[in-house]
This record gives C-alpha cells, structure tokens and sequence, in this order.
C-alpha cells in the first residue's frame, strides 16, 4: 500500500469439552454471574454469549490509557490500541503526534470498497514538531519473549496464528518471527514504495476482508476496538485507489488523543477479554462449532481474522450512578 497505502514455544489451547466444563467450573468457583447455569450445563456446547456472560471479572482486561488513542469525528469517537510490543517506534511516534495536535483538522481523505479507510494530510502540508515523519520499517519481530495464545486451525498465509493479548498476529518458529495480521479493524501506517517511508502521519484502517497479503510489508501498529461503525460506512471515495477527488467530500478528524491525557471522567472504559484464560480457549471453541440454533453445519474450523476479541464496557463504567 502506497502512503495513498514468555517465551517459549507457542502454546497451543486444548479446545475439548471437557476445558470448557473446567473453564465454567472455574467460573462458579468465583462466583461470576450466571456461572451456576453454566455449570448445570457445561456437558452440552456452549454458545459464545453464554461463555461471556458467565465469565469473570479477571478474564478481562482494561485498556491501557497510555497505549489508547481516541480520534473524534463528526459522528462520534473512535478507539485504537496500540501496539508497542510491535511497533514500538511508531506508537511512540503516534502518541507524540497525537500530543502536538497533528491530526486535528486533518481528514479522512480515502475509502476503498472492500480495502481500507484512510486518513492524514493529503498534501504532506503539516508542520511536524516533536515527532517523526518517517520512522524504520517494524513489519516484524522476534517470537522470543513473546506469549502466543495459539489457534488449532492451519493458514494460508503463516505456519502458526493465534492472539498477543488481543491483536490477531501469526508467526513462523522456523525463523522464530512474529508479525500482526491485516484483519478487519487492524490499523497501520501507510507508505511509500520505501519501506522506512511511513511512519504514521498517514493511517489506514482495514474495512473489507482481510488483505493478508499486505502482512509484513506494512507496519501494523494497532487495532480499533471501538467505533468501526462510523469508519466502515465512509463513502466511497470515486477516485483511483477510493481517494476523495473533492476536498468537500473528506470527513474532517475533529482531534485526536492519547486517553491517559483526557481527563478520567471523559474517558471511554473499555476492557477486552484476556486471550490467555480458560474462558478464552472455550470462546473460540464455541466460535469454531457454533451451536446457536440456528447453525445446522458446524465449520470446526476458524481463522485468525475471523475471531475478534470482545470487548465491553467496564462494569463499574457501566452501572447506574
């Protein structure tokens, strides 16, 4: 895409009933809501909603502010984490952008039917300050010092694929190598034909299936967790490439921020669920066979992209005050 765009081996989940009744099991012994029916049925598949509505409040995580990134836009706001274990610089670079204010006032100035959104300044006009405008490429990592939480199902596209934290990502052991994957909702910085020639001034969201063949020839950067409803529907731009031939059609990004600089108050307190729990192996197991009534034909398979990691409100965001 042109700027237009713990060590160890991985492990692997044992997705077997009989970790779901233990997941459950566990889940009753803390007293979650609703786990006392997950037990009386935990013999029988479980839906992926039953798996979450009986989980525990230490199967998930809150978002970090310092790694959380919060664009408004005209229609509401939207919420990307970061992903410093693998793009460090960059991230670094997008909270620095973000605190001088770049992106306040620029727009989205591209969308591509089944692609990606993106957004930046069109005419590379902006005056940059503390941050940089290019950064060294970072398609990938070392595995060491990495936990995998590793899917049962082969890929096309990498030897093993599973979830850090709750950023789809794949690796090849053989090399011992880890990347992101481009799934729907993935962030990345756009570039030039240069691989050191993006660095996050320009951004890009993907909207459409996912594209792995972008994966390690772009720096992945982060996810949106939130607010993929107001990005997925941006017209289409009639340009090549889905740019915005008139500066009248761009929607306009109001600011954005790092989360840990707004006040508390105004924060958005989001949590994901954990990838490296019981309850997680049994929601992808659920996810795998689904087993809602309306599913006659179980795939017994699944891929990478095609599991996003809930997340939710926190509880005590969500209660009545």
């Amino acid at each position: 895409m042109s700027n237009h765009p713990r060590t160890g081996s991985p492990r692997t989940a044992t997705l077997t009933a009989a970790v779901i009744f233990a997941a459950a099991a566990q889940l009753y012994a803390v007293g979650a809501p609703g786990a006392a029916a997950v037990v009386e049925t935990a013999k029988k598949p479980l839906t992926g909603a039953q798996i979450l509505a009986a989980s525990a409040p230490s199967d998930w995580r809150p978002l970090d502010p310092h790694n959380t990134l919060y664009m408004e836009l005209p229609t509401g706001r939207v919420i990307i984490e970061l992903a410093p274990q693998f793009a460090p610089h960059h991230a670094a670079n997008l909270e620095a952008l973000a605190r001088e204010g770049y992106f306040d006032g620029l727009w989205i100035m591209r969308a591509q039917d089944n692609y990606v959104v993106q957004w930046g300044d069109p005419d590379a006009k902006k005056a940059i300050h503390k941050a940089q405008r290019t950064l060294p490429a970072e398609f990938e990592r070392p595995l060491r010092d990495l936990t995998l939480t590793r899917l049962p199902d082969p890929d096309t596209y990498a030897p093993v694929t599973g979830f850090v934290e709750d950023f789809p990502a794949a690796a090849d052991p053989s090399v011992g190598r880890a990347w992101l994957t481009h799934c729907y909702g993935m962030v990345g910085a756009g570039r030039d034909n240069d691989v050191d020639s993006g660095g996050g001034t320009e951004l890009y969201v993907v909207i459409g299936q996912a594209p792995r063949h972008l994966d390690r020839n772009i720096t992945l950067l982060g996810r949106v967790v939130q607010g993929m409803d107001l990005l997925a529907v941006m017209p289409r731009g009639s340009g090549a490439m889905g740019f915005y031939e008139h500066p009248a059609e761009r929607t306009v990004i109001k600011s954005v921020r790092v989360a840990a600089d707004v006040p508390e108050s105004e924060r958005t307190q989001l949590e994901v669920l954990r990838t490296d729990t019981p309850t997680f192996a049994a929601y992808l197991e659920a996810r795998r066979n689904r087993r809602e009534e309306w599913f006659k034909v179980p795939a017994g398979r699944i891929d990478v992209c095609n599991l996003s990691v809930p997340s939710r409100l926190r509880a005590s965001a969500a209660a009545p005050k």
